[in-house]
């Protein structure tokens, strides 16, 4: 074989390697990356669960239940991820002044909210079943049991996106936490002429 041949050869080698190393990095950077694990976000909802059994079984007048699921929600919950999503497109012309202010009330809003909805399992339970992949993050399914009716399903979607292990939605007997909360903020802001600040008031208020 001739010396220039054999140049051409390693010279194809090289930039094939080159290129099968920079493609290996486009995958890597492509594919998702799961830092988290199905047994850290089964842990991270195992943990949440606990502290809501307590809550609801614990006899606290309903004002404090309501604080406990805001500390609940504030340390479990990805909030700024969820209080985004909710506000839909207005989040992205909203001041970043405006956005923590929203961010705080819709906190204390959907804490009552929902803090109501967990109120009607006093005297019952919820218990993790299983946590599968799903997606870029984690599903975690529990059963949910109440005094005189059939267990019925919560699921908690789980990721890391925020740089901490944190659940961003539950999907309720089928109903999904983000979608509503999306519909019904949009809502509020129809009602105020699609003004930020009377909807923070609005929440704070209710």
């Amino acid at each position: 074989m001739r010396s220039n041949d054999r140049q051409t050869i390693h010279l194809t080698r090289r930039a094939f390697g080159a290129g099968l190393a920079a493609g290996t990095g486009f995958l890597a950077l492509a594919l998702p990356v799961r830092a988290l694990t199905v047994d850290q976000a089964r842990g991270l909802i195992d943990q949440a669960i606990a502290e809501v059994n307590k809550v609801i079984n614990s006899g606290k007048a309903e004002a404090a239940m309501y604080a406990d699921f805001e500390n609940i929600f504030a340390t479990y919950a990805d909030v700024p991820t969820i209080a985004r999503s909710a506000l839909g497109p207005a989040s992205k012309t909203a001041s970043a002044a405006q956005m923590a202010a929203f961010t705080k009330a819709y906190q204390s809003y959907i804490s009552r909210k929902y803090g109501r909805r967990f109120r009607e399992f006093i005297g019952g339970k919820i218990e993790v079943t299983d946590a599968r992949p799903y997606k870029s993050y984690y599903e975690v399914i529990s059963t949910a049991t109440l005094q005189g009716q059939a267990p019925f399903d919560l699921r908690w979607w789980v990721g890391d996106k925020s740089g901490k292990n944190l659940f961003f939605n539950i999907i309720i007997e089928g109903v999904n936490m983000l979608a509503s909360e999306r519909t019904e903020i949009g809502s509020i802001l129809d009602k105020n002429g699609g003004d930020i600040d009377k909807v923070i008031t609005e929440l704070n208020a209710s």
